[in-house]
């Protein structure tokens, strides 16, 4: 029994299926990345202004790696330009075209995610370090040439190290954590114009030492959660877009009608990941 309206749009609607039930899943959809955005901007608003003295509630400012947001940002608007050919290629009933686009597309999608992987390790990577004194620094710890992940106070005591190097970020343009007491050495740094500054502390001076990780701060809570959730809906569309691409030509040359429509809703939960994105980085990055 063949499915009605797979193709044809329904007389009620004047949409075919596939369209009828993206844009319900799309309303879904949404809701959910509203209520992040709605989470998001109530924690933001009601947080006090700065990243210290309080760590756990403050928010910080320029802690995250603008020029990788803004690359990522085009890669996904290139990608949403490219679905579209894809689909006029069906249209054109050029299918090794489509395959290009599609690929192409699919290709954008790992090189996002694979641009955040490594953006997730730079942040397992740095941390935030608190003085006795009330003063903080952020930075990368240099261990035997290397930067350790997940590291605690607790870790460093327990490997009996006595002075921790850290490359101290210094404050700059893109990074300016407001209300921050810095010590008077990374002051120093900041008038010589460096954006890094290797300092040594000893450990016995040291109050807290934490990664940039969920735990740390609300504000890291947040940034992974909603830029997780976004990733994995990356990987679902690189998935069904890279299956119509490499595995959808037998499809297509018994239903070429029907596969063009699959590729339109496809594009349309494309564009909604683009454009979670698109409101995403200038929410949590630049803001």
């Amino acid at each position: 029994m063949e499915i009605p309206y797979t193709v044809k749009p329904r007389p009620d609607t004047g949409l075919y299926n596939a369209k009828v039930g993206i844009w319900l899943f799309l309303a879904s959809e949404v809701m959910l990345f509203g209520a992040f955005f709605s989470a998001y901007i109530l924690l933001r608003v009601g947080a006090p202004e700065g990243f210290w003295p309080d760590v756990a509630t403050g928010w910080p400012h320029g802690l995250l790696n603008i020029p990788i947001g803004t690359f990522n940002t085009a890669v996904l608007i290139a990608s949403s330009v490219t679905v579209v050919m894809a689909w006029a290629a069906l249209k054109e009933n050029n299918f090794p075209k489509f395959q290009k686009f599609m690929v192409f597309t699919v290709a954008c999608a790992l090189g996002f995610l694979t641009i955040k992987t490594f953006e997730y390790n730079e942040k397992f990577t740095h941390y935030v370090v608190r003085l006795k004194d009330g003063s903080a620094v952020t930075g990368h710890l240099n261990v035997d040439g290397h930067s350790p992940r997940f590291w605690t106070l607790q870790d460093v005591e327990e490997k009996k190290i006595e002075a921790l190097k850290v490359e101290v970020d210094v404050p700059n343009k893109f990074r300016f954590p407001v209300g921050m007491k810095i010590p008077e050495a990374v002051h120093e740094a900041h008038k010589a114009g460096k954006h890094h500054e290797e300092k040594e502390f000893k450990v016995a001076d040291i109050a807290s030492l934490k990664a940039f990780v969920p735990s740390t701060a609300t504000f890291f809570a947040i940034y992974f959660t909603m830029t997780f959730l976004h990733g994995l809906h990356v990987l679902a569309g690189a998935l069904v877009l890279g299956y119509f691409a490499f595995l959808g030509r037998k499809f297509w040359q018994q239903h070429p009608e029907q596969f063009t429509n699959r590729i339109e809703v496809a594009g349309l939960f494309w564009h909604f990941v683009d454009l979670v994105w698109i409101f995403l980085f200038p929410v949590v990055y630049l803001l």
